[in-house]
């Protein structure tokens, strides 16, 4: 009997078990994922939500289990490179609606000193499915060009192609409204926008969105500043299971000072859903 193997994008972000340590997980930190310095900051928390969602996710106690993250909130406290990591978690309270829990993402710098922690997470967890349908909402879905009229990522600068190998990893067609930076004119709105899906045949669910609300460029790209963009904090909230086909997603700015700036992101699915949104706090690229 021939088993069919999981999708790159689930292989890539799996977590295991490890015998006798209740709570933690072993995984392996993918290179396909990196972008300027380290693995992109939406696979990590991809990443440490499936360990919490193995541990939230099982009913115990006489709780159901809650395998989906309804918000989650991380510091990213060092850069992560492609290795093996390890996800350590804590059920903090299990509810009959809503349960909480609290991960760290850790690796091995040193084999003599302590891992190295390089993402730290809370996060709130239900049953998507369960949530009632009433959507009462004054968002409207980002505006883009059709999809064939877009710029692929096969189009990026051979530079950012180099630094960045999870462009071939992602199916990412940018609005032509917002990249003029690849030519030296960015229009200074600071705004990125785009539409996304996995070049593999999978549908998006839950654990796709936490990555896709870091997926786009930088924002400060349209505001002329070009280079790595590390985010120190993100919070993301998960609305609804995406329907089938592409996501549209938007990142804006309207601050930047104090060599920060924030991130607003939009993820809407192909039924005209607002399926996700985030914000984070990002440090701008160090220019020489």
């Amino acid at each position: 009997m021939t088993t069919t193997p999981p999708p790159d994008f689930d292989r890539e972000t799996a977590v295991h078990a490890r015998p006798g340590e209740p709570g933690t997980y072993d995984t392996d930190l993918p290179g396909a994922w990196k972008v300027g310095q380290g693995i992109n900051g939406g696979v990590l928390l991809a990443v440490t939500a499936r360990a919490l969602a193995a541990e939230l996710g099982t009913p115990r106690d006489d709780r159901p289990g809650h395998p989906d993250p309804l918000s989650i909130s991380a510091y990213y406290l060092s850069t992560a490179t492609a290795g093996p990591a390890v996800v350590r978690t804590e059920t903090i309270r299990r509810g009959n609606s809503v349960s909480h829990g609290g991960a760290e993402l850790l690796q091995q710098e040193d084999p003599a000193a302590d891992p190295a922690p390089r993402l730290r997470v809370l996060a709130a967890y239900g049953t998507l499915g369960g949530q009632p349908d009433d959507v009462r909402t004054s968002a409207k879905p980002p505006a883009l060009a059709p999809v064939e009229q877009c710029i692929g990522s096969d189009a990026a600068p051979p530079e950012f192609r180099a630094e960045s190998p999870m462009l071939t990893r992602a199916d990412l067609r940018l609005d032509p409204s917002c990249v003029g930076w690849a030519v030296g004119a960015p229009s200074g709105r600071g705004e990125m926008k785009g539409w996304f899906r996995l070049p593999e045949d999978r549908d998006p669910d839950p654990m796709l969105l936490l990555m896709a609300v870091d997926v786009l460029p930088p924002v400060s790209f349209d505001l002329g500043v070009i280079g790595w963009a590390p985010t120190l904090e993100l919070t993301a909230h998960v609305r609804a299971s995406p329907a089938p086909g592409w996501l549209r997603v938007i990142h804006t700015t309207r601050n930047v000072a104090g060599g920060h700036m924030e991130e607003d992101a939009e993820i809407w699915d192909s039924a005209d859903r607002l399926v996700a949104q985030s914000r984070q706090l990002a440090r701008l690229p160090r220019q020489s």
